[in-house]
């Protein structure tokens, strides 16, 4: 294709053109600003969508690949395809947290869901198969907590012995990772490009996919994938959002089960029995043990702190305090990695 082609009009359905764009959590003035190398102004989008004159090739191009991550080709259609919304995926999140959803994990949800397609044609027997978590595992409402992450743990035949023993975090999230898609189900890490979301999972019988933020720390990660691997034992999707407070501002049962997802976490990863008899061999509670028991664990200080403020071992002004000393560590070490 020569550059005069290139500079042609192309006729498009301006109905395909719109819901792009709103489906990418997208202004009319954001995609302008995104354009401005094409010298393409908000009046003329407005325009486009209207039906009223269309872009060049090479300003659909830009559009394409560059702003919304579609299919050239899809543009052409008569009309929107069907494809799965942000509020189908994640049924129990509330309304004003599923608009603040980025363009990045909104892209990030569709490639989620074409992979479990592309896992649908590879893995026909999935569900037939001796081991498969989905199948095999059925979560009473009523069972407790402890009992459910108890079950999982025998269904995955790793002993909190076997845990301790492996060598740090990076290990730990791989021998989980290892394990849980031996039984059909799909871990996926991406750059998130958003610190406010650590993961997101889409339930399908068949085909569940967990995707991990990789730019978080691995033992935020591994908190994460048993996170989302509640939601999926409740036979739904959810998101991670790592900050401190968000669960505070939920209600009802979008609470509920935010809840729960953080409660299977943390008591699969650091079983309440377990813990109180460390907690026991120890005469008082300093900086070092929790750094000590976060190790032996694999799991963030934010955890084991959390744990002791559920025994009263420390008092909520003291976990606020270390963790936002923590955070701000963090985000200097962040920093200074960006310089």
């Amino acid at each position: 294709m020569s550059k005069t082609d290139l500079n042609y009009d192309v006729p498009l359905t301006p109905s395909v053109l719109r819901w792009a764009r709103e489906t990418s959590g997208l202004s009319i003035e954001e995609v302008a600003n995104k354009l401005k190398r094409k010298t393409v102004t908000s009046e003329t989008i407005e325009a486009w969508e209207r039906g009223e004159g269309a872009p060049t090739y090479a300003q659909l191009e830009s559009l394409a690949y560059d702003v919304y991550k579609r299919p050239l080709a899809l543009f052409f259609f008569p009309a929107p395809p069907e494809e799965k919304t942000p509020r189908q995926a994640f049924r129990t999140l509330p309304e004003q947290e599923i608009r603040k959803i980025s363009t990045r994990l909104r892209y990030l949800l569709r490639q989620a869901q074409v992979r479990q397609i592309y896992l649908a044609e590879l893995h026909e027997d999935a569900f037939a198969r001796v081991r498969h978590f989905l199948r095999d595992l059925r979560i009473d409402p009523g069972i407790s907590v402890a009992e459910m992450a108890k079950r999982v743990r025998e269904y995955l035949a790793i002993s909190l012995e076997a845990q301790s023993e492996w060598k740090n975090a990076g290990e730990a999230f791989k021998r989980w990772r290892d394990a849980l898609e031996s039984c059909e189900v799909f871990v996926f890490k991406e750059a998130f490009k958003d610190e406010t979301v650590s993961g997101f999972c889409l339930f399908d019988e068949f085909f569940p996919v967990i995707y991990i933020n990789n730019s978080k720390p691995d033992t935020r990660q591994i908190f994460t994938l048993f996170h989302e691997l509640a939601h999926l034992l409740s036979r739904t999707g959810g998101i991670d959002k790592p900050i401190e407070g968000y669960i505070r501002h939920l209600r009802g049962y979008d609470r509920q089960i935010e809840m729960l997802c953080n409660q299977f976490a943390a008591e699969f990863l650091v079983p309440d029995t377990d813990f109180d008899w460390r907690l026991k061999q120890l005469s008082s509670v300093r900086g070092q043990n929790v750094e000590e028991l976060s190790r032996q664990y694999h799991v963030s200080r934010e955890v084991i702190l959390r744990k002791l403020l559920d025994r009263k071992r420390i008092t909520q002004v003291e976990y606020d305090q270390k963790v936002e000393k923590w955070s701000k560590q963090a985000q200097n070490a962040d920093g200074k990695k960006n310089k």
